[in-house]
């Protein structure tokens, strides 16, 4: 990279750089439009969404219901919009989980140092060489199906990558200027954490959470799939899927449609996290 390119990078400002990026761009747009339909559904759905009309039943797409119905003559549609607002909330929620105990691992364990710090992130290796869907499914097993199980269990196994993100820049930030000079005014540690890690992790915690979302809602999907995420009547895009499948050769609609937005909220969360890690990070990219 020569010198000018060096200057024009440090002297634009993350956003300023995200704003060029239109693919992220667009898909921050799609995801807030997507989002804002979903959790709109209850007062926007064309027929509420556990409405049955077996004299409809399996319906391909109408006028009277644009994506066709199921085989208890349920709006696809409606089921569509109920099922995002599901998905994303599990995505947001476990992605929550996951921050809260991959940022405290993270600092902690940058924070004791030694082998105390060698002992912990060998404990976040020895985690991550286990079969996380499986402790998933086995959680929702034994504890039951249901929603804060589903955010627990989720985002339970989601934190680790994070975790080792957030230690390695701790361990930076612990040996900077601002933190010595901190630490010998006899600043707290909590003190410490909150006025100068937290906002200086404010854009790596960000982009994290931007990618991890997608790997959070796939899960949810995939144990849904199988039947042990979200309980019907209640509804999911996983599940939507699910039961599409099973007839797709019958009735393809039940298939296409949360398959397609599911594909598309999906891809569009992975350009916006590219987006924002390329932009915070500039390195991460150009180098």
């Amino acid at each position: 990279m020569n010198a000018p390119v060096v200057e024009t990078l440090a002297s634009e400002s993350g956003w300023q750089r995200f704003r060029k990026d239109r693919a992220a761009v667009w898909s921050g747009w799609f995801l807030v439009a997507i989002a804002a339909v979903c959790f709109l559904s209850p007062w926007i759905s064309p027929y509420p969404y556990m409405e049955q009309n077996l004299a409809q039943s399996a319906m391909a797409p109408s006028s009277a219901h644009w994506l066709g119905t199921d085989l208890l003559g349920r709006d696809v549609l409606s089921r569509l919009l109920q099922g995002g607002m599901i998905s994303l909330f599990v995505g947001l929620i476990a992605t929550a989980v996951a921050l809260v105990l991959g940022i405290c691992y993270g600092v902690f364990a940058a924070e004791v140092g030694g082998r105390a710090e060698d002992l912990l992130m060998r404990g976040v290796d020895v985690v991550s060489t286990l079969p996380l869907t499986l402790i998933v499914i086995l959680a929702t097993v034994v504890f039951g199906q249901n929603l804060p199980m589903i955010f627990l269990a989720v985002g339970g196994v989601s934190w680790l990558t994070m975790a080792r993100i957030i230690r390695n820049q701790t361990r930076e930030l612990k040996g900077s200027q601002f933190v010595q000079a901190a630490e010998s005014l006899g600043q707290s540690r909590w003190g410490i954490f909150r006025r100068h890690y937290l906002p200086n992790l404010a854009g790596t915690i960000a982009v994290c959470a931007t990618l991890t979302v997608p790997g959070v809602m796939l899960l949810e999907a995939f144990v849904s799939f199988l039947g042990l995420g979200v309980k019907a009547p209640m509804t999911s895009w996983g599940l939507m899927i699910k039961e599409g499948a099973d007839i797709m050769e019958e009735c393809p609609w039940l298939l296409v449609s949360p398959s397609v937005v599911f594909a598309l909220t999906l891809l569009s969360l992975n350009f916006l996290g590219d987006g924002l890690r390329d932009a915070f990070d500039p390195r991460s990219s150009r180098k």
